[in-house]
């Protein structure tokens, strides 16, 4: 049975392409890619500069390891499955997914190279990693002077639907374009502050979540950004609002198709699989906020008593720490991780969640205690993430192990760009770096 969305007459132009769209993420989660003839995609590869991996936000070189700036800037290939390309939101075209290779071998540098070695990892023990990915976001407007204020939604609220929240259907909008480009979307509503959204796509294996994820939020932003309006995934575009976090709700299927975790909460008894999780994530807290929240403004967010993932702790449905084990079983059991923000490349967090994770597993850590306080004013560790990016680089350079994991070439690279990141916005004040960001993330 044909279980496709159906595609409107706009979208139907995409079946009969005239080009095709090749995009991957960098380390900075920004899509780069070329528009090709369709004939040229056939090939299932294109070619662009390795350079792409030696730049800030604002186009500074930096001579980061693997980066070619000082060997003479070659090129890399993007290689596809020309039999596997996706509807496009762009009328006519198709887009193709790319993962990088380097001389003949797969790119140190490619996140999505690196989460398909975690999911192999994993993969090892019998286990298919699967993920639910939850996104928050702003919408933005032209003020009366033309520059960028909140979308006017004054009747808005937490688990809002409708016109109050969103009186130009701009979430309609994004809903209806995601169904016609196959990006399957679990719900939407506005969330605690105005004009925020929670976007939250389906579950799915971890490589097809990272994909779709990846597309549907340029997809949003391109579509938003059409009409007028900018989708910013900032994390904390507005000091006295809510931040906006990514959220992972992890589990694992067995060979038979079960989930390794469904019945962990009914027999309070957790798993070794759960167990290993958790303990990993928990052991490598200060590490994981350096790829999960990528940018200096993250840490704005980033504050004890701000349900974002500060503190290095779990608990059985509790939202004021950082690993929430969901109070569901069967099939929807999960657990959450909620440190991460759209800054991050969803493949590149994804594989440091997913190695941290194993390394748990594999290695036997100690599980601490759940956290059973309110997690707002009363905290059962005083372990948290850096307060500042700068702090949070320093942290992943000392974890050698998790480094490792998740792939020595890809983190030093991250780092050299996120060290030049943080030297040219120190010097900016706050509303100096959102708008360093604002267009970006």
């Amino acid at each position: 049975m044909n279980t496709m969305p159906k595609i409107d007459a706009q979208f139907a132009q995409g079946l009969a392409a005239e080009r095709c769209r090749v995009l991957f993420a960098d380390q900075l989660n920004l899509a780069r890619g070329k528009y090709v003839p369709m004939a040229d995609a056939a090939r299932g590869h294109t070619r662009m500069c390795v350079g792409t991996f030696a730049v800030t936000y604002d186009k500074a070189l930096v001579a980061a390891p693997g980066g070619g700036m000082l060997d003479g800037l070659p090129d890399m290939e993007v290689t596809f499955d020309p039999q596997a390309l996706r509807p496009s939101w762009d009328p006519g075209t198709k887009i193709a997914l790319g993962s990088l290779r380097f001389k003949g071998e797969p790119f140190a540098l490619c996140g999505r190279s690196a989460l398909q070695r975690a999911i192999d990892a994993w993969r090892a023990h019998g286990l298919e990693p699967m993920v639910g990915i939850e996104m928050e976001a702003y919408v933005f407007q032209r003020g009366a002077d033309g520059g960028w204020v909140p979308y006017d939604t004054p009747g808005a609220f937490v688990y809002g639907t409708g016109p109050f929240s969103d009186p130009a259907g701009l979430i309609d909008e994004i809903w209806r374009t995601a169904e016609a480009c196959g990006i399957p979307v679990e719900s939407m509503n506005a969330e605690f502050d105005a004009p925020q959204f929670e976007l939250t796509l389906r579950y799915a294996d971890a490589m097809k979540a990272a994909d779709d994820a990846f597309l549907f939020r340029q997809m949003a932003r391109e579509v938003l950004y059409k009409r007028g309006y900018l989708l910013s995934f900032l994390p904390k575009p507005f000091a006295q609002k809510s931040g906006s976090g990514l959220h992972f709700n992890l589990s694992f299927t067995k060979d038979d198709g079960g989930n390794v975790f469904a019945n962990d909460v009914a027999t309070g008894t957790l798993s070794p699989e759960m167990k290993g999780c958790i303990a990993g994530l928990i052991r490598h807290h200060e590490a994981l906020a350096a790829i999960m929240a990528p940018i200096t403004n993250s840490y704005a967010r980033l504050q004890p008593a701000s349900l974002s993932g500060y503190w290095a702790n779990w608990g059985i449905d509790h939202r004021s720490v950082t690993v929430r084990v969901s109070a569901e079983t069967g099939p929807a059991a999960r657990i959450e991780h909620r440190m991460a923000d759209c800054a991050a490349s969803p493949y590149f967090a994804m594989a440091a969640m997913l190695q941290a994770a194993l390394l748990g597993l594999e290695n036997g850590y100690d599980l601490p205690e759940p956290e059973t306080n309110d997690g707002l004013e009363t905290i059962n560790t005083d372990r948290h993430t850096p307060h500042c990016l700068s702090d949070a680089l320093d942290a992943l350079e000392a974890d050698t192990a998790l480094a490792y994991a998740v792939g020595a070439d890809l983190v030093a690279n991250f780092v050299a760009i996120k060290r030049d990141e943080v030297r040219i916005v120190g010097d900016l004040s706050e509303a100096e770096q959102l708008a360093y960001y604002l267009h970006y993330v």
